[in-house]
């Protein structure tokens, strides 16, 4: 066989020649080393961990039972549409929806929400004539609504939360709907503070302006009812109010089952009817697709179907109980702790608290302290755990983030011993600052002008330059970007982002 005569002689393999499957585990064991703990009950936030043995072992099982089964075509695959109707059907039973309730499965919280957004908009064009539609959403509402809106088209109208509960405001979101108005948001609860948005008045006030209402359940879906099981009092989120319209529900939070699955749930077939996709314009097979992917693995349907039918009712409700446990043993900690302050009152397993300056007699309460948080964030990252940092916002103070899982009951104990002892090292540090040349300086860029070699400048400034590696401790960096305008925090995230996402050649 001749050789080809456009091949570069230089040219490099994309791949090595092939290596043994036990030196590839290996290196995939040996990578994980550096990541935090998914499982024990030390990593506040990004995972759920039930804390059952073999749990994770029935998911893989099942998981790939399924890997090698597309989930693109169910007249194909028919075992897809019953796993699918079954984790819907449970989820439409547990969220109190009515006879002809529909729903789909998909990959997580942000695609649940960019479907229940494509329907409200293609929803009120149909049914209203809107053209440039409008999606109302308080401050506190998911980034994944604003990227929904992003990609599809919809002006989001944002509204402003209580500044004391941070809460919705549902005079002031009732005052934001407009004619234009394709949907309506309330979070049950909000990921940023864990409270629950007064979803009942709220989805009253887009009833009557006859406006679909979708609460954003991604987290509180599958742990709220069964806390309410256990004893908890809950107030109604879901669809036993007539105004919410739909629901998204991750499964792999409260359900445990692996990333990524999730549900999305409407109150009729009608509206869900608006989330498909469907073109029968080319030569090719017609294509109806209920989801953003197409094809796609059922492995994450079987997974988590095999979770939930493992753990059933009984066990989600004593799971729920233990959250209830860890939380209560957390909010009781952190309130005896000197200069912690918890921000509004925590309903559904997520804690926020902020650490305040000293109380003096002029300022007898103090006020946020974000350079002591964020050194406090490190300290604890020292000692073994994961609290994620969240910075700033129109008002709302910074803070410390917490997830708590049924994982975490045993391990609250050490973290409320460990936290005083790594406030009290952080005081004892210089405080973080911000060059203030640097924060006027950045008060008067455009960042959609800014050249790759400004923002690099900036970044390197920042401490996260060249390599897309990050420091030993953070607060410095996110000092400064907490300082920053938040168009330009975004520039510089993006391509610090991308700096890190560089392919490797072999």
């Amino acid at each position: 066989m001749q050789p080809d005569p456009t091949a570069s002689a230089h040219e490099t393999p994309a791949l090595p020649a092939g290596r043994p499957a036990a030196e590839i585990l290996t290196e995939l064991k040996a990578l994980r080393t550096a990541d935090a703990p998914t499982r024990g009950g030390r990593t506040f936030a990004y995972v759920y961990d039930a804390g059952r043995q073999g749990l994770d072992e029935l998911a893989a099982e099942a998981y790939a039972a399924y890997a090698t089964v597309n989930g693109l075509d169910p007249t194909v695959f028919p075992s897809v549409a019953r796993l699918e109707n079954d984790l819907v059907g449970a989820a439409a039973a547990l969220l109190g929806a009515p006879p002809g309730a529909q729903g789909t499965f998909t990959s997580g919280g942000t695609e649940s929400i960019l479907l229940a957004v494509k329907t409200a908009r293609d929803h009120a064009r149909s049914t209203r004539g809107v053209t440039d539609p409008q999606l109302v959403l308080p401050s506190t509402a998911h980034a994944a609504f604003h990227k929904a809106a992003a990609y599809l088209g919809l002006e989001p109208v944002v509204v402003p939360v209580d500044p004391v509960t941070y809460k919705a405001n549902p005079t002031a979101m009732a005052a934001a709907i407009t004619p234009r108005t394709a949907l309506v948001v309330a979070s049950a609860p909000s990921y940023a503070h864990g409270v629950i948005d007064p979803v009942a008045r709220i989805a009253e006030a887009a009833a009557e302006h006859e406006v679909l209402c979708h609460v954003d359940a991604c987290i509180g879906g599958w742990l709220l009812p069964y806390l309410r099981r256990a004893g908890r009092t809950v107030e109604p989120f879901d669809f036993s109010l007539p105004g919410v319209t739909s629901i998204s529900v991750d499964l792999h939070k409260y359900g445990y089952a692996d990333k990524g699955a999730s549900v999305v749930l409407y109150r009729n077939a009608e509206l869900r009817r608006h989330q498909y996709f469907a073109h029968a314009g080319w030569p090719g097979y017609p294509v109806v697709n209920p989801t953003v992917q197409g094809t796609k693995s059922a492995g994450l349907l079987a997974q988590a179907w095999a979770v939930l039918q493992h753990i059933g009712e009984d066990g989600y409700t004593a799971l729920a109980a233990r959250v209830a446990e860890a939380s209560d043993h957390l909010l009781e900690g952190l309130r005896t702790t000197p200069d912690i302050h918890i921000l509004g009152e925590p309903e559904a397993g997520l804690v926020a608290f902020t650490v305040l300056t000293s109380a003096t007699p002029d300022r007898p309460s103090g006020t946020p302290d974000l350079s002591l948080l964020l050194h406090l964030a490190d300290e604890m990252r020292v000692r073994g755990w994961y609290l994620q940092p969240q910075l700033s916002f129109d008002g709302l103070p910074p803070n410390l983030h917490l997830t708590l899982t049924p994982a975490t009951v045993d391990r609250v104990e050490a973290l409320l011993t460990d936290l005083p002892e790594a406030l009290a090292t952080a005081r004892t540090l210089p405080p973080a600052t911000a060059d203030p040349a640097l924060t006027d300086l950045a008060a008067t860029l455009d960042p959609d002008t800014l050249t790759p070699e400004d923002v690099a400048g900036i970044l390197a400034f920042a401490g996260l330059g060249e390599g897309g590696g990050l420091p030993e401790r953070m607060a410095p960096v996110l000092f400064l970007l907490d300082s920053l305008p938040g168009r330009l925090k975004e520039r510089l995230l993006t391509e610090f982002v991308g700096s890190v996402f560089r392919p490797r050649t072999p």
